[in-house]
Formats: C-alpha cells, structure tokens, sequence
C-alpha cells in the first residue's frame, strides 16, 4: 500500500511538473538560474583567487570594488528590467516595430551610460571610496581594481541592455551561454594572470574585463545570428522627418500612440531607477557599515553576502519566468493565463527556498572554506551564520513580486516598496547598533527583505494591475 501510495504521489508531481505551463516556467527558470548563478560566480572567483593570497585586505579590497561598480550599475538596472519587462509584452501583442525600437533605444542608452562613467572615472572612484571609508590597507587595492574594472563598463552595460531584450523575447537561453562563457574565460585569464604572470589584484580585475568583453561581443554576434532578420521592422519605427510628417498628417492618433509609448518607457525606468537608488543605498552601506568594522568583520559580511547572492540570483530564474511569460500574457490581454502564471511561478519558488534552506544549514560552512583559508575569517563567520539560514524564507517573496511588477510594468509598487523597506533597515540599525553590533546590520537587513515581500503583496492584492496597452502600429497578426 505504502508503495502504492509513493507511486501515485510520483504521478501527481510528474503530471504538475508536466503541464505546459509549468513547462514554460522551466523553460525560462531553468536557463535562467544556470545563468544567473554564474554571475555571482564572476565574483565568487575573484574571492576565491584572492582569498589565498595571505591578507584579508585583499578580500576586503575585492568587497569595496565590487560594491563600487555594482552600486554603478544598479542605478541604471532599468536597462534590464524596463526592457525585459516592455519587450515581452510588446512581443505579446505582436508588435516587432516596438520590439525593434526597445531594442536600439536600450542598447544606446546603455553605451551611452558606459562613456560617462569612464570620462567621469576618477571623481567616481573618489567619491565611492569616500563614502565607502574602507581601513587604510583596503583603500589602494580597492582603487587598482577600480582602475582597471571601470574600463569594462561599455561591455556590462551592454550586456544588460541585450539581456533584458532577451529575457522580454523568452530567451534565457543566450544569457545563459553568454554567462557560461564569461565564467570560463575570466577563470582563466584570472588564474593566468595570478598564477603564471605573477599578478596580484591587478590579475583578478584584467581577468574580469577580459570576460567582460568577450560577453558582450559574444552576446552581438548570437542577437545577429538569430534575430537579424528583425532589422526590417526598426525603419516602421524610425521614420524619416519628411515621412514621419506625413504620418503625423494622416494617422493623428497613431502618433499620440507612440507619444503615449515614450512617457510609458520614461516613466517605468523612472520608478526602477528611483527604486533602485534605495536597494543600493541599503547594500552600499551595508559594506561601508562592515568595512568600518575592520577587515575581518569585512571579510566575514562578503562571505556570507556570497550565500544571499547566490540564493537570489537562483531565485531570480523564476522571477525572470514571471516577469517574460507573465508580462507575455498580460500584454495579450490573457488575465486567466497571467494569474495561472503568477501562483505556479511562487509555488515554485518556494520549494527552492525550502531546499536552499536545507543545502545552507547541511553544507554552508564547507562552503566559505572553499572561499578562504583564512582561520580568522572562518572563526568569525560562525557568529553570524544564522542569519543567512534566514535568506531564503524571508526574501522569496520579494524576488518573486519583483519579476512579476516588471513584467506588467507596475513600477511604482516596486518603488514603494523599497523605499519603506530601506527605512526600516536604516531605523532598525541605528536602534540597536551600539548593543548588537554587526548582529544589528544582519537584523536589519533580513527585515529590510522580509518587508519588501510583505509591502509588495499588499500592493498587488489591493491595486489590480493596469490594463494592458492596446495594439497598435507594426503588429503581426496574433
């Protein structure tokens, strides 16, 4: 009978995972997930190369330079997440003259970005290194990894413009690769570098933009190859001025159509660039909040932060199914299909954060002693491991929203979100600083995680989510 029983319950999960929506969250999650968790891995090898160098200054130094340009980049993640999240239901609607025109509008935008921070490189790293106030042996390192890392900046903002694009078309497939490649290039260039020229930090961060580069041409010449064709729908977007005169003559309201199509596209990345100042404020001052703690306490935050990095990235794959397949349906006007969606990308969800809670408390530690060999460091981390065996039941729920806020392109309940969030992290932290010390910075960001979720569950159940925008110039038939 208990078998029996065991069978059946087989049949029942194989049916659940079988159906075809689920098969398209999969689709899209699983690609996803492979891709995002090489992303951190880019970082997690630099930890690791420059963990068994002999100082904690070189960790620390690798912790204030990643912070530095993940606070550049995430300012400008609209690149990404407006894209992805217009793409998709532009690609809903059948409407690849729009598809085409977020495409160039984005890629432009994100080289443009690129240019400015590196004619405007040195202020930028003073500033950051001011506000970080890292300990004295940190402070050179940091500033050589910055020098050399800012110059991959075209290729990373690139990238996020061409991923996002991607994600919006149901692709996960080329970032996948992209960043598989990445990996393994910067692997070895890294180690190259290190090992066989000699090089310290210098190496880690030539090793990252060599991978840096060699993703973003990768990822142009795939788009060439796969969606070329594509580039006969962009003149329907771009006319010229005489043609586009003639237009705005005789189709009025489809001019006030595209019109109404750029403030949209203004003011979705509006909310996300605004939402996401907040999200870096908080994760910058949680570093600059470790590193005035002194190198350990420093090296044991970048460690653990590799734990809620690597279990938001994985999430991420599922909030990227919500946020492509979702916002698909959606901009199709198909709201049955676009719940059905929501509820099995979070069913999904959270059965990753109760396994990730097991593989956390059963091998976590093993795992930051693959990192360091620092006995200090380790010894240090076991005071605080605690606190990442929460990440995953309090942060689910904020991952998953965000994908899906991104996919019908309600911004503003993101927004709000993160700006009550961060308060709360912030008045959490100067409460209990002085008695609690680093205990005080991991209690408020695990609220800060938890209330996000909360904040935005709220949201979606009290404002139903806008109606989705008509149909219009340049559409295939459905």
């Amino acid at each position: 009978m208990k078998k029996m029983q065991k069978v059946i319950i087989f049949f029942v999960l194989l049916h659940s995972i079988m159906h075809q929506r689920n098969r398209q969250i999969l689709q899209i999650a699983l690609p996803s997930i492979v891709s995002n968790i090489t992303v951190p891995l880019l970082g997690l090898i630099d930890v690791a190369i420059v963990g068994h160098m002999g100082s904690a200054a070189y960790i620390g130094a690798i912790a204030v330079g990643s912070m530095i340009f993940n606070l550049l980049y995430w300012l400008f993640g609209f690149l990404r997440m407006g894209t992805s999240g217009m793409t998709s239901q532009a690609l809903g609607r059948r409407d690849m003259s729009e598809v085409m025109r977020l495409f160039v509008n984005s890629l432009t935008v994100g080289l443009g970005i690129a240019m400015v921070f590196i004619i405007l490189q040195v202020p930028l790293r003073e500033l950051a290194l001011l506000l970080m106030h890292p300990t004295p042996d940190i402070t050179p390192l940091a500033a050589t990894y910055f020098d050399i890392c800012i110059w991959g900046a075209p290729a990373m903002m690139g990238i996020y413009s061409l991923n996002g694009w991607f994600i919006g078309m149901q692709n996960t497939r080329i970032p996948m690769f992209i960043s598989i490649m990445q990996n393994v290039v910067n692997i070895l260039a890294s180690l190259t570098l290190v090992f066989a020229c000699g090089m310290k930090i210098e190496g880690v961060a030539l090793g990252t933009v060599i991978a840096q580069w060699a993703g973003f041409l990768t990822a142009l010449f795939l788009w060439h190859h796969y969606y070329g064709r594509l580039r006969r729908y962009y003149p329907h977007a771009t006319s010229s001025s005489a043609v586009a005169t003639q237009e705005e003559k005789k189709e009025p309201q489809q001019t006030a159509m595209r019109h109404a199509e750029l403030m949209k596209f203004f003011q979705v990345n509006r909310d996300i660039f605004l939402r996401t100042l907040f999200l870096v404020a908080v994760n910058l001052f949680f570093t600059s909040a470790g590193a005035r703690q002194g190198a350990v306490i420093l090296s044991v935050n970048t460690l653990l932060m590799q734990l809620y990095l690597l279990f938001s990235y994985v999430m991420d794959g599922f909030a990227y199914a919500g946020e492509a397949i979702g916002g698909k349906y959606y901009g199709a006007r198909n709201e049955v299909a676009f719940r059905d969606v929501v509820v099995r990308v979070f069913w999904w969800s959270g059965a990753m954060a109760v396994l990730f809670t097991l593989v956390y408390a059963l091998g976590g530690t093993a795992f930051l002693r693959l990192l360091t060999n620092e006995t200090s460091v380790i010894a240090a981390s076991g005071t605080y491991f605690f606190w990442a065996l929460l990440i995953p039941a309090v942060g689910m729920t904020a991952f998953v929203w965000d994908g899906v806020f991104i996919g019908i392109t309600a911004t503003r309940g993101m927004l709000v979100s993160s700006v009550i969030s961060a308060i709360l992290f912030f008045v959490v932290y100067e409460l209990f600083r002085h008695s609690w010390g680093n205990h005080a910075l991991w209690l408020a960001m695990i609220l800060y995680l938890l209330m996000r979720g909360i904040v935005q569950t709220i949201w979606y159940f009290k404002e139903e989510p806008p109606p989705a925008p008509p149909k219009g110039r340049g559409c295939l038939p459905a």
